[in-house]
């Protein structure tokens, strides 16, 4: 999994609870394993909710756990001018807990550290974002493993949360599999949600950071609960049963998500799908013509109208204008249906929806629809 869908949430004191095995299947309890020296390669939210579970595990059980190493990427300078560090998240927990940090941005030329005088024997990837390199894995005595918030092969990817929802899935889940050398999300599935998932909290107003912080707990009891059962010691067992359940058809793909998919397509989506995008990417953008000059307007509100007014029917596809909203309409952050005006636009299915919130190209944030407002007549 890689870390461009990552999400800031807060930090809070974990607690690993007991993962419920699948039903289905039988598992060979009297595996052993020498006392695990981990090394941890993490960066955001998603990951600290496993890394917090596994250092409980360590407390709770230094003779099945003897270290933890954590392998984080540098920060990345953010802001205007770029002139802001903006450090990988794991790394204040990783000191806050104790535990030995490794800087890299590249596995090239770069030795593992030896806990205790000995050699780490397992690798736990959680939203890295860079595969460790076979040098690494054949290194380790068992291999790696890694988290993924989905019901493998479904949603493989960089972006699983947000493909999950813009697909509007009721259920999901998560699954541990082995790292494989080569390619993101391909290695073994040794375990995962027992069917038929994990309902999705709040479906039809659950944001990626909500959903994230629905799953991040999960992730990292279910991994626990790999290492206390040692599914990752040979003979390894299969235990994925999503793609066995689901036609091919239905897998889909979660690509790295890129500004351009936030650029409205007003021939292809409706209103609830336009309002849908905009809650899972946060701000979608189109272009308008503003004093004469095409401009981005970025959208950081959207609401759909069920009944669209009486003047959107003389208006082409996309074309903005002047709009009340409509009594009963759902606004995003409380706001009143009253007499604001805000911008509105037809949608291919015949709906409407509202700009309750945008930025023009070049503006102050949230002070756009008045500026293109003024300019719709021009």
């Amino acid at each position: 999994m890689n870390p461009c869908w990552r999400l800031r949430l807060p930090v809070r004191s974990f607690r690993v609870p007991r993962y419920p095995t699948t039903a289905s299947r039988r598992f060979n309890s009297s595996k052993t394993s020498d006392p695990l020296r981990i090394l941890f390669c993490g960066s955001d939210d998603f990951s600290i909710a496993s890394l917090r579970a596994v250092h409980a595990e360590h407390l709770f059980d230094p003779g099945a756990i003897a270290s933890i190493d954590v392998v984080h990427r540098p920060g990345k300078l953010t802001g205007r001018g770029l002139k802001q560090l903006r450090e990988v998240p794991i790394k204040k927990v990783a000191q806050e807990l104790k535990l030995p940090t490794h800087e890299i941005d590249t596995f090239t030329g770069w030795t593992p550290p030896s806990p205790q005088n000995e050699a780490i024997n397992l690798i736990i990837a959680v939203s890295f974002g860079k595969l460790v390199p076979p040098r690494i894995l054949n290194g380790a005595k068992y291999g790696g493993l890694n988290v993924h918030p989905s019901l493998l092969p479904d949603f493989r990817g960089p972006a699983p949360i947000h493909y999950t929802l813009l697909a509007a899935r009721p259920a999901t889940g998560l699954t541990i599999q082995t790292l494989h050398p080569t390619t993101f999300d391909a290695g073994l599935i040794l375990a995962q949600t027992p069917a038929p998932g994990l309902p999705i909290p709040n479906p039809s107003a659950c944001s990626p950071a909500q959903l994230t912080a629905f799953l991040a707990p999960r992730g990292g009891a279910l991994l626990v609960d790999v290492l206390r059962r040692k599914l990752f010691v040979p003979p390894l067992e299969a235990a994925g049963w999503y793609a066995k359940q689901t036609p091919q058809a239905e897998l889909r793909h979660a690509p790295m998500i890129t500004k351009e998919d936030g650029r409205i397509r007003w021939e292809r989506c409706g209103a609830d799908e336009l309002v849908l995008r905009r809650r899972v990417l946060e701000n979608l953008w189109t272009t308008v013509r503003v004093g004469g000059e095409e401009k981005r307007l970025v959208i950081h509100g959207l609401a759909s109208i069920r009944e669209s007014p009486e003047n959107a029917a003389a208006r082409g596809v996309g074309e903005f204008f002047a709009c009340k909203a409509p009594e009963g309409t759902v606004l995003e952050g409380g706001l009143p249906a009253g007499d604001t005006e805000f911008l509105a636009a037809r949608t291919v299915d015949g709906g409407c929806v509202l700009v309750t919130r945008c930025t023009v190209e070049g503006g102050k944030r949230d002070k756009g629809a008045g500026v293109v407002l003024q300019h719709l007549a021009r």
